[in-house]
Order: structure tokens, then C-alpha cells, then sequence
């Protein structure tokens, strides 16, 4: 091997390690906040669960706040990508009522994310407010404002409403199924598939049209809609990276 060859392997090797050790530092970040808690968890704390010195942290995220946004970046990359894997496997999950169960269920099995949408202080602490109005938003997710409009356009959503009160609608439907689980009494609790369902069949009721979507417009909406999840998820990926190189 050649000189610039063997440097060219060499800075590969320590890229790949580095990228390595700082997603092992997020994963017991992630363990230990859901454990303790952001407030109770330091910095100590994840050096020790990722067998790292702490100082070694730092050559990646200079406070724990830094840290803790490189984390939710994660999630909402895993959380795009996991839609788009839904969505591939079942074309209803690109119309509304589809996409937002999908959703609902996605955001169920991540309870960092649910913590964040429920702004839970225990779990996220003072970081809950600024991080549940960047993740919450429904109209921030995949392009929502522009699939939205394709749904208007095809007729797959009632248009007598703008858009701004249909995105105003889903995102109050939405939010207030999560808000109200945790404190309904025992007999009223539904398991996560039927909390999915009824959300989605709100949402169905309320803003789509009574008739069955043709199967070319389901077709066409699904191409649509996975072209924003693509989007998304290069942004997404683009923006985790550097946190990764940094």
C-alpha cells in the first residue's frame, strides 16, 4: 500500500471509531435519561455506561445539552425512517388516517419521543418545552405542509377548511390523544393499537371524505408521500452525520 493510501485507510479507521464511540456515548445517554431522568443523569453517569473518560465526551458534545439534542436528532431520524418502512409496507399509510396511525404507534414504542410530546420534566427536564415544539409539529414531519396540498388536490381531504385549521385540527387530535392517556382511570385504558385506531378513525371522520380512495390515487399519493419521507431522512441523516464528524 502506498503512503497516501495507507493515510487514506488510516483517517477511515479513525472516522469509523469516532463514529463508533459517539453513538455508544448516545445509547447510555438515551438508558440513562430514561432511567433517571435529564436532570438526574451527568455526564459522569454516561461515561461510565459507555466506558468512556469523560473527557472523552467532550471531544464530541461540549455541554450535556449539546448531547442531548444530538440524541433527539436520532430519534427523529429512526422515527422518519421507521414511517417510511410502514408506509412501504402498507399503502394506506399514506393517506391521513394511515400516515397518523402509523405514527401514533411509532411514537408509542419510543419513549423518549413520548416523553418529549408529553413535555414529561422528569424524563427531558428543562430541554421539554424547546424540544416538543420542534418535534411535535405536525407540519414539520416529512414535508407536511406540500402532502398535505397533494391530498387537497386529489380530493383525499375535505378542502372547505384551510390549511392552517386542518393542520391546527390534526395537530390538537393528535397531541390530546397522548395528553389524555396517562390519566384515564383503569377500565377506560386502551392498549396501543386501539389508541392508534381511534385516533386515526377521529382524524378520518373529521377531515377526510366519506368514499374509499380510488386505487390510483392511493398509488400516487403513496409515491408522493414516500418522496417527503426520502427528503426527510437524507436531511435528517445529513444533520446526524455532523454531529457524528464534529
Amino acid at each position: 500500500m502506498t503512503q497516501q493510501g495507507l493515510k487514506k485507510s488510516t483517517r477511515t479507521h479513525d472516522i469509523a471509531r469516532r463514529q463508533e464511540r459517539a453513538l455508544r456515548i448516545l445509547d447510555a445517554a438515551e438508558a440513562l435519561i430514561l432511567r433517571w431522568g435529564y436532570q438526574k443523569t451527568t455526564l459522569d453517569d454516561i461515561s461510565r455506561q459507555a466506558r468512556v473518560a469523560k473527557g472523552t465526551i467532550y471531544l464530541h458534545w461540549k455541554t450535556r445539552e449539546e448531547l442531548f439534542r444530538a440524541l433527539m436528532k436520532r430519534e427523529k431520524l429512526e422515527l422518519t425512517k421507521d414511517l417510511r418502512q410502514h408506509t412501504s409496507e402498507d399503502t394506506s399509510g399514506a393517506t391521513l388516517q394511515g400516515m397518523l396511525k402509523h405514527l401514533t404507534l411509532i411514537m408509542l414504542k419510543r419513549p423518549l419521543m413520548k416523553a418529549v410530546i408529553l413535555r414529561d420534566i422528569e424524563v427531558i427536564g428543562k430541554l421539554a418545552h424547546n424540544e416538543r415544539r420542534s418535534v411535535t409539529q405536525i407540519e414539520k414531519i416529512a414535508g407536511f405542509t406540500i402532502y398535505l396540498e397533494f391530498l387537497r388536490a386529489h380530493q383525499l381531504v375535505r378542502t372547505d377548511l384551510s390549511i392552517q385549521a386542518q393542520i391546527y385540527l390534526i395537530s390538537a387530535i393528535f397531541t390530546g390523544f397522548f395528553f389524555v392517556a396517562p390519566v384515564m382511570p383503569d377500565e377506560f385504558t386502551l392498549t396501543d393499537e386501539q389508541m392508534a385506531d381511534l385516533l386515526a378513525e377521529a382524524i378520518h371522520r373529521i377531515l377526510e371524505p366519506a368514499r374509499p380512495a380510488p386505487a390510483a390515487e392511493m398509488e400516487q399519493a403513496a409515491q408522493k408521500f414516500m418522496q417527503y419521507l426520502d427528503q426527510a431522512i437524507e436531511m435528517q441523516q445529513e444533520q446526524f452525520n455532523q454531529e457524528l464528524q464534529a
